[in-house]
């Protein structure tokens, strides 16, 4: 017999010899995911080896193809296939449908055909923090918080007809208005109050699965700016270029400095003034010029 320890769920079940890491689980009434029904077609019943990995029997022939696929590290393995010689203790990858539909996801896109110069809201967002809250994480976990976050976020933007065009690190842009749709400013910022919700709605499973949650922070501009297909021709992505670009990512950083979660620049405040309730003003320096720009917090929709 062999004592298997479920995280989070804080469960523990005696093992028979040759039994999977999921049919223990299952009978030990831990609701452990697997969508294709534990046959070694999903990989949603992946978890990761905390402890005694050194138990854990070598891949058979169907989750080293899985494994080989992903490109998963030694101590991610397949509850269905994984049996073990001793005590171990695993965390389940896959709490709910979001992660199954983020596991078994496969990576499709396209750049849009643009070429011009256009209005668009340029949205920046950072995780706050995010340095600190991956510190004591496993590279295989923070890659994927990253993705769980990225999805949320992008959900998100393209509800409201814009689409990230960027990842950087932990942060990311988004554009608005690159399509030549109207009210770009507004569906910003509507994406952006989402955004601050969708994180809101995101840390009890940071919590659950890693101990503590983190923030976002948000800043957005308005301008006229180039847009168009970049990037080698298998990955185009729709870049926007110009000062406007450097400028939004300024107002983004500007929250640290004020205090606040969502900055926007004069030119948005202006488009949607009479659709948000804002809280405090900020000025930050001009890049050339003695002139200080405006920056206005927002808070809600009204």
């Amino acid at each position: 017999m062999a004592t298997i320890h479920y995280a989070p769920d804080g469960i523990s079940v005696d093992a028979p010899e040759g039994q999977t890491l999921l049919a223990a689980a299952l009978s030990a009434g831990v609701p452990h995911i697997r969508a294709c029904g534990g046959n070694a077609r999903c990989s949603t019943c992946r978890v990761v080896v905390l402890e005694g990995l050194e138990h854990v029997d070598p891949r058979n022939e169907r989750e080293q193809s899985l494994a080989e696929w992903f490109g998963l590290p030694p101590s991610v393995r397949m509850a269905c296939q994984t049996t073990t010689r001793g005590p171990v203790r695993v965390r389940r990858l896959a709490l709910d449908q979001e992660d199954v539909q983020i596991i078994s996801r496969l990576r499709a896109g396209k750049a849009a055909a643009l070429g011009a110069r256009l209005p668009v809201a340029i949205l920046v967002a950072d995780i706050r923090g995010f340095t600190e809250f991956s510190a004591s994480l496993e590279p295989y976990d923070v890659i994927y918080v990253l993705n769980r976050y990225f999805e949320a976020m992008g959900r998100v933007v393209a509800a409201e007809g814009g689409f990230i065009n960027n990842y950087m690190g932990d942060g990311l842009s988004a554009l608005f208005g690159a399509d030549g749709q109207p009210e770009a400013a507004s569906r910003a910022v509507r994406a952006a109050l989402g955004m601050l919700e969708a994180t809101a709605q995101l840390a009890p499973y940071l919590v659950t699965s890693h101990g503590r949650a983190f923030d976002i922070g948000i800043g957005i501009h308005l301008d006229e700016v180039v847009v168009g297909p970049a990037g080698a021709s298998d990955t185009k992505l729709v870049a926007a270029m110009g000062g406007a670009v450097d400028f939004a990512c300024r107002v983004e950083s500007a929250n640290e400095e004020v205090g606040s979660r969502l900055l926007v620049s004069e030119p948005v405040y202006r488009a949607v003034a009479d659709k948000v309730s804002v809280g405090r003003t900020a000025r930050i320096a001009a890049k050339r010029g003695p002139a200080d720009c405006a920056l206005h917090e927002i808070t809600a929709l009204r």
